[in-house]
């Protein structure tokens, strides 16, 4: 007599996206939930229509995002508890910021972007360290890591009391901080930092914060040089072309995109040294040298003083910047070793140009719609308008040969550094050379 057994499957069911939600995460959508019926509350009479539909769409968005990269839970809940406190703290006098230990010293937006500047320029010296202090490389990078998690905390902290602070100067002078240079500095500073600090954990490597770090220190030297030569800190009321609520919306997918396409060049800049670690010709190294300084300072290659030529502080940092791309040059075989694999540099700068690509086409699409608000025409070829094209048109040729034609390596590499040349100029040289219906942003 034969016995048959049936084999039985057992099948695993994958819990739903909702049923994978912790009961933190949950306790994070009921504080979101109630911070923004406060904001509703406190200072709807503030918000218009459209900033209240902000305030709605910002929920669901913050949630997501909390619950997709975990760790920005914390950075929200601690930014948002330090702005509160600066704020009860001001007690709605802005002199309070000159009096009150916690604001003058950490908590006014002036004092909370000083702190970042400092932690953004001891996070980049942290990170080098890494690759050189044998035996502590892991340490000196922890270090860097989480003062860069600091310096966006402060950041963030800056900016939000900063749109508090425009409020108690008067109610036609409050604005979100996104309107000059020196608050877009900020905003390209973080938002950078942001993104870097994402890559760094999906791909569990912190090696690439030596160079992504470079190219925020340099921001912050200008943003520096910005506040004490033109005290650019000041908050000064909107000009009429900025009173719209897109810009809102233009100016922050704006910088998403300049800040992973500084990211990108960045990281190609780290292909290439890794690419190149075994190349004993000075002759061939040359032009990524010179690149590296353009790209890794090039603020300082538009900025003139009035007589013409380059004041005391821009020559030293030019002199400053020469000296560390060739340090980094020199010391390649050593950095080289502890750079990621060359196939995971090329994932990281596909996937931040990619991104930036996405945000730069919304952010473009969006002034079209604010131009013609503002001056009554889409499109008038002014020369913000012409570079932005450029830009954008660049990245559109570097994503479809790497999608059509495998577009891959050396030339991939060279051409996204490349591309932050032409986007800085865009962002900072039009500002500096040229006239326009964007002339407000000169320096």
């Amino acid at each position: 007599m034969n016995t048959t057994t049936a084999a039985v499957d057992t099948v695993e069911l994958t819990p739903g996206y909702f049923a994978r939600r912790s009961p933190l995460d949950w306790f994070f959508v009921l504080l979101m939930v109630l911070g923004a019926a406060f904001a509703w509350t406190r200072y709807g009479a503030y918000m218009d229509v459209y900033e209240k539909g902000i305030l709605i769409g910002t929920v669901p968005a913050l949630i997501w995002l909390a619950w997709f990269w975990r760790p920005l839970r914390n950075l929200m809940l601690g930014v948002a508890a330090a702005a509160l406190l600066a704020i009860a703290l001001y007690e709605g006098q802005l002199g309070r910021a000159e009096t009150v230990f916690g604001l003058k010293y950490f908590l006014s937006s002036q004092s909370a972007i000083l702190w970042m500047s400092m932690l953004f320029f001891m996070s980049t010296l942290f990170y080098w360290g890494g690759m050189f202090v044998r035996n502590r490389e892991a340490a000196m990078e922890s270090i860097g890591s989480r003062l860069v998690w600091a310096a966006v905390t402060m950041a963030l902290i800056g900016t939000l009391v900063r749109w508090y602070e425009s409020y108690l100067i008067g109610t036609d002078v409050g604005h979100v901080p996104v309107s000059n240079l020196y608050e877009v500095f900020v905003l390209f500073c973080w938002m950078t930092a942001l993104f870097y600090l994402y890559y760094e954990s999906l791909y569990g490597t912190r090696a690439l914060g030596a160079f992504v770090m470079l190219v925020v220190s340099a921001a912050v030297g200008f943003l520096l040089w910005y506040t004490l030569v033109r005290e650019a800190h000041e908050i000064q009321p909107l000009v009429p072309a900025l009173k719209s609520w897109w810009m809102k919306l233009h100016v922050p997918a704006n910088f998403i995109g300049y800040g992973t396409f500084a990211l990108a060049a960045m990281v190609a800049f780290a292909y290439l040294i890794k690419q190149q670690a075994g190349e004993t010709n000075w002759l061939k190294l040359a032009p990524l040298w010179l690149l590296g300084i353009v790209l890794c300072f090039e603020p300082l290659v538009f900025r003139k003083s009035a007589s013409g030529g380059l004041s005391d502080y821009w020559a030293i940092y030019f002199g400053v910047s020469a000296l560390i791309v060739g340090g980094i040059l020199a010391a390649r075989r050593r950095i080289a070793a502890r750079l990621p694999a060359l196939e995971v540099l090329d994932d990281v700068m596909y996937k931040s140009i990619a991104v930036g690509f996405a945000f730069f086409t919304i952010a473009t699409v969006l002034g079209a719609l604010w131009a013609a608000e503002a001056w009554g025409g889409y499109w008038s070829w002014d020369p913000k308008e012409t570079w932005a094209l450029i830009v954008w048109l660049n990245y559109a040729a570097w994503l479809h040969m790497r999608l059509m034609k495998g577009l891959r390596g050396t030339l991939a590499a060279w051409w996204a550094l490349a591309g932050l040349a032409v986007t800085t100029f865009a962002f900072i040289g039009v500002n500096m050379f040229l006239s326009g219906l964007h002339s407000y942003g000169a320096l």
